[in-house]
């Protein structure tokens, strides 16, 4: 994504004010802080409920929105994370910032990138299985919120709004350490994750995931996409004729696609391009063979105007403390539209 400052990011943060943000606000509902538990009242867009001893927002969600998942929207728009007996809370019916962006600035979604998973760290992109453990159970802890790639484009498209604190993780390659070293933490913890595969590297020895392997993730709710056929950079080499680029970007991006049809089921609709490098050709030729959103390695979080085949991703490498691991949470954007 280019950067965009001054005017043209100021007209365009005012428009998604204008179009995508749909801010709602309780319209004859509002009333004392505290009244009769168990009273409640209901207008177009909220419900206004008195809690009773025990209510939690996960019991309201449940009671109200049908998903105790949503609790998220009754702490968020009441700005409260406990109820009290007697109090007044707001309850939203529906999204009522989609673009994530008010008066004062945006709401960023770090995307991180894992590599591959040792006892013991080795190079850059060999984390060791003890810092995993200790920052995903930071995140947990913390009150972070890991949603899936599927989640996150909705976001992107404005047809979901996401919790504050909201990330997601992903996995670079193939390697079988995901399954035997992180995919038991992501269980317990209730994370989820998506998986950017190279179709050469499957199946190839005991060190790489098999389509038996995949096909397990992917049922179990993991997101598998793709990264290419063979790894290779995606933008013309030097001496590479337009003729022999042509033939290798297009078997880059196509095989991927033919692959995972026949072994998955279902064709990837995303694509992580290696090394995270592109260009406009690229990106036109990814858009051309009908994947939707792609990604780079670019260090920042991304509102929910960025570009669908530029998409940011952080890469988290192996000599990073908690602390430095800490600087990619960066969930807000501030930038003044007064």
């Amino acid at each position: 994504m280019r950067n965009l400052s001054g005017p043209l990011l100021l007209a365009g943060l005012a428009s998604f004010l204008l179009h995508g943000c749909a801010s709602v606000q309780p319209d004859a509902i509002q009333g004392k802080k505290e009244g009769v538990p168990g009273q409640t009242f209901e207008s177009n867009d909220f419900i206004v409920a008195i809690a009773k001893p025990g209510d939690t927002l996960q019991s309201l969600a449940t009671k109200f929105l049908g998903d105790a998942d949503k609790a998220w929207m009754i702490e968020e728009y009441n700005g409260v994370t406990t109820l009290s007996p007697g109090q007044q809370v707001i309850i939203p019916k529906r999204f009522w910032n989609l673009s994530g962006v008010d008066s004062s600035g945006y709401q960023l979604v770090p995307i991180l990138v894992y590599h591959n998973l040792a006892p013991q760290a080795k190079g850059r992109l060999i984390l060791s299985v003890k810092s995993f453990e200790e920052q995903m159970r930071y995140l947990k802890a913390q009150g972070y919120r890991v949603v899936s790639l599927k989640e996150f484009l909705e976001y992107t498209s404005l047809k979901k709004q996401l919790p504050r604190k909201s990330l997601v993780l992903t996995f670079d390659d193939g390697y079988r350490a995901f399954f035997q070293y992180a995919y038991p933490i992501l269980k317990e913890l209730g994370f989820t994750a998506t998986l950017f595969v190279y179709t050469d590297y499957i199946g190839a020895g005991s060190n790489a995931l098999s389509w038996a392997d995949l096909k397990k993730l992917a049922a179990e709710g993991f997101d598998i996409e793709a990264h290419s056929k063979s790894h290779g950079n995606m933008r013309r080499a030097a001496g590479e004729s337009a003729d022999e680029y042509a033939k290798r970007l297009t078997t880059e991006l196509n095989l991927p696609k033919e692959l995972f049809l026949k072994n998955l089921g279902s064709s990837p609709q995303t694509l992580a391009y290696p090394y995270g490098s592109q260009d406009d050709t690229v990106v036109q030729k990814a858009k051309e063979r009908g994947y939707v959103a792609a990604f780079t390695v670019r260090r920042q979080g991304n509102p929910s105007f960025v570009e669908s085949l530029r998409i940011h991703r952080s890469q988290i490498y192996s000599e990073m403390s908690l602390e430095d691991f800490i600087k990619n949470l960066n969930f807000y954007n501030t930038e003044s539209l007064k």
